[in-house]
């Protein structure tokens, strides 16, 4: 059986809109199980292991699971993190590595050392499309799939589109190098960004022509899981980050309502899977 399992982020829910306040875990909790989430990550870049602590009762009591989003800064700090989220019963750790050497001949030993600890603890990992972090170029990222063919890949794609500055439309070759990165991916988080700019209100009619491309990516994506899997879930992350990552105005406050807008993608992903669930 396949399932489709949809999460959105603490980070993103604190605050979780424009109005900027920032709810008691208990609330929050209840409010993404209130809104039909399955899950909620905990983003360890965002917060710490006290805080992760601090939210798992109310997860525990609202069923929601919780996926631990990791940022280790030396090779060996990965195994704590990946213990924690073995005890936490989180599905797979999200790896953004701060361990980030220049040559890709440098960079292999050390995703392999993490690939390795990942099978000695029993916690799986998968490796983030992230800025600032060992996966931060597009072209280096499809050199460590082409030399890892173990590696496996959260694909958040909005880093991929600011950090290359795709011209709209993308060119057929860029195209294929975003569904080279598809093809390895076995989760897959929701943002839209454009060339500039990492987080677009997703309502603004200058937008739109990214949220499709989004979109289309998304049901590349779940295309490629399904035609991959027979079981198992596929878990799409809405991840809408506060300011700075959210835009704003000269007032300071953002130009939509996050909390919205994740509800939104999340409809959106979830009309995909159907569709696709229908096509078979």
């Amino acid at each position: 059986m396949r399932r489709l399992q949809v999460y959105t982020s603490l980070w993103a829910m604190q605050p979780h809109d424009h109005t900027g306040v920032k709810l008691p875990y208990d609330q929050v909790c209840e409010m993404v199980a209130g809104a039909g989430f399955d899950g909620m990550a905990i983003d360890l870049g965002a917060s710490d292991v006290e805080v992760a602590h601090a939210v798992r009762p109310h997860m525990e009591r609202n069923n929601l699971t919780p996926l631990i989003v990791a940022f280790p800064k030396t090779v060996e700090s990965l195994e704590d993190t990946l213990k924690m989220a073995k005890d936490f019963g989180a599905p797979f750790v999200d790896v953004i590595g701060q361990v980030m050497p220049i040559a890709l001949d440098d960079m292999v030993p050390v995703i392999e050392t993490w690939m390795e600890m990942s099978d000695k603890i029993g916690m799986p990992i998968q490796f983030e499309t992230h800025r600032n972090c060992i996966t931060n170029d597009l072209y280096t990222m499809l050199q460590l799939l082409d030399f890892i063919p173990e590696m496996r890949v959260c694909a958040d794609l909005s880093h991929y589109v600011v950090d290359r500055e795709f011209w709209y439309p993308l060119s057929d070759h860029d195209l294929g190098l975003i569904s080279r990165v598809l093809e390895r991916s076995d989760s897959f988080q929701g943002r839209v960004a454009s060339r500039q700019q990492i987080q677009l209100p997703l309502d603004f009619p200058q937008h739109q022509k990214w949220v499709e491309l989004f979109k289309g990516w998304w049901r590349e994506g779940m295309t490629s899981w399904r035609d991959r899997n027979e079981t198992g879930d596929c878990i799409f992350l809405c991840e809408l980050g506060p300011p700075e990552y959210a835009m704003t105005g000269p007032d300071g406050k953002e130009l939509s309502n996050r909390w919205e807008e994740s509800l939104k993608i999340k409809g959106w992903v979830e009309d995909i899977w159907s569709d696709l669930s229908e096509d078979e």
